[in-house]
């Protein structure tokens, strides 16, 4: 560092606030600085800098998978206002979805230089007397139940769920079919549970539920099942991919998309708008809800004053060509 100050014509604290980040360098400073480190060959030691501040400038992310759209999108979000913030992160994935996984992840962390973690739990494997972390580990929680014991930022899961039910009720739908996500997923659970309190608030009678695994095979599974229901005009899917999976399903049946029956999904994934025909759906702000993870996780990592444990981020309804007002019914092919 004395010799990037040197060659720079600056103070060991100016180039210790360019190594760092720090937002009080001018620009033409900050260059003649950085131009130096590359000349030099200097790159700062993270393992020293934790030593004399007492922080990784990093966060950890603990999860089940990538594969689905919400955790993936979520996942950048994170990185993207982490690295905003300075701070890098480390993806600590759960090697398999049992209690035991989960505590063996979370006992990795105690190796891992982080200074909090993001656990994105969105399955039922702990509840919150369970998470058993190491000391002095900050902790917020995505897509979870973690009571009164750690800050949770999540979709308004119940609120997105309700718009859906009430679009198809107001469209004159005399009831709502529903083709839920696995039962140890919490997001799926809340929607569930929204779906037969707006329906049992309007006073109508809930169908049996098609349970689906958030793939549009599972979807097209519980379609082929709602195809051959005579009584069934209105299908909130739980998520886009299954709603996908509902629309082939229908299709294949004869059954039209929205003159005999709508439907509506939830995610508003990228290609919701290219779907056959187009999908009504609930957009879920993935990328808010990584922010306002980091955002929480930072005020607990630095100690500033309490905050709300659980922070909502709102959802609202794409109104596309998927949905439409109950016709008459006609026969099925």
């Amino acid at each position: 560092m004395a010799d990037v100050a040197r060659v720079a014509g600056v103070s060991s604290q100016t180039v210790s606030r360019v190594s760092t980040g720090h937002p009080g360098v001018v620009e033409s400073t900050r260059r003649q600085v950085l131009d130096a480190m590359k000349q030099l060959g200097y790159r700062p030691n993270s393992a020293a800098r934790a030593l004399k501040y007492g922080e990784f400038r990093t966060i950890g992310v603990i999860l089940f998978t990538l594969a689905t759209i919400g955790n993936s999108r979520t996942v950048e979000a994170i990185a993207t206002s982490a690295a905003r913030e300075g701070y890098a992160i480390t993806l600590i994935p759960v090697a398999e979805p049992t209690q035991d996984g989960v505590l063996g992840a979370f006992t990795r962390l105690g190796e891992l230089a982080v200074d909090g973690v993001i656990v994105i739990m969105e399955v039922h494997l702990l509840g919150a007397a369970d998470l058993a972390l190491p000391p002095g580990i900050q902790v917020v929680v995505i897509d979870s139940d973690a009571g009164d014991r750690y800050p949770v930022v999540d979709t308004d899961q119940a609120a997105g769920a309700r718009l859906a039910v009430r679009h198809l009720l107001d469209l004159g739908h005399r009831t709502v079919w529903h083709v839920a996500g696995p039962a140890e997923s919490f997001a799926a659970e809340r929607r569930t549970e929204a779906w037969r309190r707006t329906l049992a608030e309007a006073g109508r009678t809930a169908p049996p539920v098609q349970c689906g695994d958030w793939s549009a095979e599972s979807g097209y599974r519980a379609g082929l099942v709602l195809a051959d229901e005579r009584d069934c005009t209105a299908v909130f899917a739980a998520n886009d991919q299954m709603a996908l999976g509902v629309l082939r399903a229908l299709h294949q049946r004869g059954r039209r998309v929205p003159e005999d029956i709508s439907v509506v999904g939830f995610d508003d994934i990228p290609d919701a708008s290219a779907y056959i025909p187009p999908l009504t759906t609930v957009h879920q702000d993935f990328a808010e809800v990584g922010r306002r993870s980091v955002e929480a996780l930072l005020h607990r990592i630095r100690n500033e004053p309490d905050r709300p444990g659980t922070v909502l981020v709102p959802t609202r309804l794409v109104i596309r060509e998927s949905s439409a007002r109950r016709r008459p019914a006609r026969g099925l092919r």
